[in-house]
């Protein structure tokens, strides 16, 4: 038995390893893209890379099942196996992912209630952990050993770029400025400083990330530096970020997944986290590309809370959807989406299309203003921790879905994404301020997901959310579509009484056709929140916007988002003391 539990042992491994090569082979590669200004090849990397766990498992499953033949679960050879995986991941560099990996085989064989630490890992193994915890992911600076200027330069050019900056004297003389600005701990001699500098860059979408800390007297000042190419065979310093939150938001969970080559993961995600101590270790392990470890890890986090806590799961507040039904614990910053078993009459679609485009979203990007999602199938709930109303709830809309095994509720298929409120009842309790800058991060996500080559579909304030920085997220994907499957269309003017009278359309719509002047009766139908949204989006109610933005998107233009205020960006400041 040992000998075969060996050679399971080894088969898993085997698929990680194949998984480690391909993620990391693409992941490098990041690097050349970015110097080449290739954005729709970064764009295709990001979709290949997202699906390659789900493959590699595919693989191993059909090798474990072609060479051990498995039909049932052996208990004593199955502790036998991860027993002998962990001897063999003691000293593995990615261990904590191995045993992720472990895990998507094992609950693809076998049966749900066997998804205990005995056979899987619900806890990480603390001697894997142990190995890993001390490894350090960054280099530290001393900038009284060469000067601050030099130190800069030396950082700046470590990543061995095969383009020259633009200017980078310019750059870092403006960098100098803007730390001495912005950082009040950074305000003291080069000899009092230490840099520590993560020792990958970060790559996503058109951008490339130097992120470390200032350590000082006065305490750390965290950092994240974005570089961009401009196309010319030129790359330059964009901005200096020192503020948490702008920080957090580049890190948000509503982007793209970065392209990060590292060697230990979970040294560099503990960095991350000390830096911005508002992002969780799940949101970190997926913001770097292994989204998989975050589903892992953010599964361990819910564990940990439901034993330190007792409120009830409740429905969400806001209006209730027509496709999916949302639920939420009050003391936990998620919300819990299922699909209906039945949807509205008006949605034409089944569930397979509703997951499609969940699917969709997971491999596009999302350009800051579309929420991710983690999928999860066989969720065991505390049956004790739900109210009454929201198990109701459940078995009227989704009964499919819903079983119970002595005290658990499970639930066969669901979504999890970041808690927002939803945007019609943060308008309700807003100021004219609020309103503002509500309708316009509205308008302005619009604008971004057509840009990106989404459709939003329906357009409601109630299926976008504000999150804890302000920004407006999309969140309702049942009928986003892309920008070539719709037609913008300028509505008609009655000209008959007949016509203006009439209560159903008296001109032709076909599917697909789209009106941008209906937003301002539908989704804008509060007088208040149609003047904050005009005074600035008015051309989104004109369909030649939307047409020009359609044929943007055919013609290949990808364009800039940034993950920061555009007030923040250095082409904005004035040229800078010369601290060479």
């Amino acid at each position: 038995m040992n000998s075969l539990a060996v050679a399971i042992a080894k088969t898993i491994i085997n698929g990680f390893e194949r998984h480690l090569y391909l993620f990391n082979e693409i992941t490098r590669s990041a690097k050349q893209r970015f110097e080449q200004a290739q954005w729709h090849e970064v764009q295709e990397a990001s979709k290949q890379r997202t699906d390659f766990y789900d493959l590699r498992i595919k693989e191993t499953l059909i090798t474990i099942e072609k060479d051990f033949a498995i039909t049932e679960l052996d208990e004593t050879l199955w502790q036998a196996v991860k027993k002998e995986y962990i001897e063999q991941l003691l000293y593995h560099n990615k261990s904590d992912l191995a045993e992720s990996f472990y895990n998507s085989i094992f609950c693809h064989l076998f049966e749900r209630k066997y998804y205990h630490n005995a056979f899987i890992f619900v806890e990480s193994s603390q001697q894997c952990l142990e190995n890993l915890k001390n490894k350090v992911m960054y280099t530290r600076y001393e900038p009284d050993e060469k000067g601050l200027y030099d130190t800069i330069a030396t950082i700046l050019n470590k990543p061995e770029f095969e383009r020259p900056y633009q200017n980078l004297k310019r750059d870092i003389n403006t960098l100098i400025d803007r730390f001495l600005r912005q950082a009040d701990k950074t305000r003291y001699p080069v000899s009092q400083m230490k840099f520590d500098i993560l020792d990958p860059v970060f790559y996503r979408n058109k951008g490339a990330y130097i992120i470390g800390r200032v350590v000082s007297p006065g305490g750390e000042t965290p950092f994240i530096v974005a570089l961009l190419n401009d196309e010319d065979g030129n790359i330059y310093i964009d901005t200096l970020l020192t503020d948490k939150e702008h920080m957090a938001v580049v890190f948000g969970f509503a982007r793209a997944y970065f392209f990060v080559d590292c060697k230990y993961l979970l040294p560099l995600v503990n960095f991350l986290q000390e830096l911005m101590p508002s992002k969780t270790k799940a949101e970190l392990y997926a913001a770097v590309g292994y989204h998989k470890q975050g589903k892992t890890q953010f599964y361990r986090d819910f564990l940990h809370h439901l034993a330190q806590s007792d409120d009830k799961l409740a429905l969400a507040p806001g209006i209730k959807g027509m496709v999916m039904s949302v639920f939420t614990l009050p003391s936990y910053p998620y919300v819990f989406k299922i699909i209906k078993d039945k949807f509205a009459p008006s949605k034409k679609m089944t569930k397979q299309d509703v997951k499609s485009k969940y699917r969709l979203v997971k491999l596009h990007d999302r350009v800051g203003r579309m929420a991710d999602t983690m999928e999860y199938s066989e969720v065991a709930f505390p049956k004790d921790r739900f109210s009454d109303e929201l198990l109701a709830e459940l078995e009227l809309v989704a009964p499919s879905l819903i079983r119970y095994e002595e005290d658990l509720v499970i639930i066969q298929h669901m979504y999890i994404e970041r808690r927002m409120t939803p945007l019609n009842l943060y308008l309700a309790d807003a100021n004219d301020e609020e309103i503002s800058d509500a309708l316009l991060g509205y308008g302005t996500a619009i604008k971004q997901l057509i840009a990106a080559d989404i459709f939003p579909g329906d357009m409601l304030l109630k299926n976008f959310g504000v999150t804890r920085h302000g920004r407006v997220i999309f969140y309702d994907y049942d009928e986003i579509t892309y920008m070539d499957e719709v037609n913008f269309r300028v509505k008609p003017q009655p000209k008959t009484e007949e016509q203006i009278y009439a209560a159903e359309p008296w001109y032709t719509v076909e599917p697909g056709d789209m009106f941008p002047e209906e937003l301002a009766t539908f989704a804008l139908a509060n007088p208040k929140y149609r003047k904050a949204f005009l005074v600035h989006h008015p051309e989104l109610l004109e369909a030649s916007y939307w047409q020009q933005a359609q044929q943007n998107v055919a013609n290949g233009i990808v364009e800039d988002v940034f993950p920061y205020p555009d007030d923040i960006r250095f082409y904005h400041t004035k040229p800078a003391t010369n601290h060479s």
